[in-house]
């Protein structure tokens, strides 16, 4: 009689042979490469390198080395997550006929032009983050870029040069200029003159302005009279 526990000791040892069948069917490679600074004194941190958003994942040795072991046949995207530099992202293409030999694009950054590089991989960093901006110093030409200075210097530069500008002036002029400068000392005399050229009167219809008599209405009782004509 076949107890429970001997069935599934020989499901478990079958299923055991089947995944070992298997995967021993499926071929794998081993990607390797190495990161490199412009600077070649320059050290790099222990960064981590990823293939396709973090399916196989490995660290840097201190010399910049890495390797991905077991990696299968297909296409896989390798990806530098570094802090502190900018690496290109490079596209693997694993065929089954030739484990041995992947064929790598390198992308400086996603949508710039494709470039074959050989297998195991060179990645120089293009560039360095910077997360901080250096604070600018005191500069004499940032006074100049205050609105109100720039005001207080064209209200000084028009008070310089207006008295000049009105020694040239005609006398007519100086006039005109002198009443426009009452003006806008009491804006009431502006205001007094603006009604009287809407309303078209001035001083000078006050002059000939002659009051009418009043003839008396017939309904107040008053007496109308009669002038004839003079010869």
């Amino acid at each position: 009689m076949i107890t429970p526990k001997l069935l599934l000791l020989t499901l478990s040892l079958i299923l055991g042979c089947i995944s070992a069948s298997s995967s021993s069917s499926i071929p794998t490679a081993s990607i390797q490469g190495r990161l490199r600074l412009p600077d070649p004194a320059a050290s790099l941190n222990s960064t981590r390198i990823t293939l396709n958003d973090g399916s196989f994942t490995t660290y840097i040795q201190p010399n910049g080395d890495f390797i991905f072991h077991r990696v299968p046949p297909g296409v896989h995207l390798l990806d530098v997550q570094s802090r502190e530099h900018h690496f290109s992202q490079v596209k693997i293409q694993l065929l089954e006929d030739a484990m041995d030999s992947p064929k790598c694009i390198e992308y400086v950054y996603p949508g710039a032009p494709k470039q074959a590089i050989p297998h195991p991989l060179e990645l120089t960093a293009h560039a360095s983050y910077e997360y901080y901006e250096k604070r600018q110093g005191f500069s004499i030409f940032s006074i100049f870029k205050n609105p109100m200075i720039l005001m207080m210097l064209f209200t000084g530069g028009m008070l310089f040069f207006m008295p000049k500008m009105m020694e040239d002036m005609d006398p007519e002029q100086k006039e005109m200029m002198q009443k426009q400068m009452e003006f806008q000392q009491d804006p009431s005399k502006m205001l007094t003159s603006m009604l009287k050229g809407l309303t078209g009167a001035g001083d000078d219809d006050e002059g000939d302005y002659v009051p009418m008599e009043r003839k008396p209405s017939s309904k107040a009782g008053g007496k109308t009279v009669r002038r004839g004509k003079r010869d």
